[in-house]
């Protein structure tokens, strides 16, 4: 029973400095966003506070917080329930994300550094060897740690926390895209030409090529029906 308390109070404390409300609110809403809570899908204190191994109190906070971003929606003397991410959600991030992906890799060409564009070409590397064993999961994450990267090489706080949080609101569509060999080698080729743009310091073409990159993730889901990736 105790290893059992000691697995669930790890759950929340993987998130670095987040206090304990902040860590149940992010790992409440990753359940949220990866779908293991479903759309309308009641979300009970109680049921949660006991799986995460917290009081009820933070759990609340978390709710409340969950709301705030629309995700949630808690109706006085009835509880909270899920909203979720729709398909008109889902478009708006990724154009939206496809200007702000633009900025990024624009600024990134003034900032990157040495070490910054090494770790790219080993993600790159690792993505490839990666894909050609069909480790999905792993492309998936040297996905998310390629963007990562680029975020943090832009040298903004701000755009690094907006990109962050789009690119993590829309994980289960690219749990789904990057699961497809094709769209994973073609994403990873688009990679090799936005890093060989922050390398020679091109700002303008290492914009093009990050707004495209998107721009080509929504293409591919409009091929395959954004309802098939929810």
């Amino acid at each position: 029973m105790g290893d059992e308390n000691a697995k669930k109070q790890s759950s929340v404390s993987n998130t670095g400095s987040y206090s304990l409300s902040g860590r149940v609110f992010h790992r409440i809403r990753e359940d949220i966003l990866s779908g293991k809570y479903l759309q309308d899908e009641e979300l009970r204190e109680k049921a949660i506070a006991d799986e995460l191994g917290v009081s009820r109190t933070p759990v609340r906070e978390a709710l409340r917080q969950l709301e705030l971003e629309g995700l949630v929606t808690i109706i006085p003397n009835k509880g909270a329930s899920v909203v979720g991410i729709s398909e008109k959600d889902i478009q708006d991030i990724y154009e939206i994300r496809s200007l702000l992906e633009g900025l990024c890799a624009k600024w990134a060409t003034s900032h990157i550094t040495a070490e910054q564009l090494d770790e790219l070409d080993e993600n790159i590397f690792l993505s490839e060897f990666h894909l050609q064993k069909k480790h999905f999961e792993q492309v998936l994450e040297l996905d998310n740690k390629f963007h990562d990267i680029l975020y943090n090489a832009s040298n903004s706080k701000m755009l690094d926390h907006v990109l962050s949080d789009f690119h993590h609101y829309v994980e289960r569509v690219r749990k789904v895209t990057l699961g497809d060999a094709k769209r994973a080698k073609e994403s990873i080729e688009e990679h090799k030409k936005i890093v060989e743009a922050l390398r020679n310091r091109d700002d303008k073409k290492a914009e093009k090529l990050a707004n495209e990159h998107i721009m080509n993730t929504i293409h591919n889901m409009d091929n395959v029906g954004l309802k098939n990736l929810l």
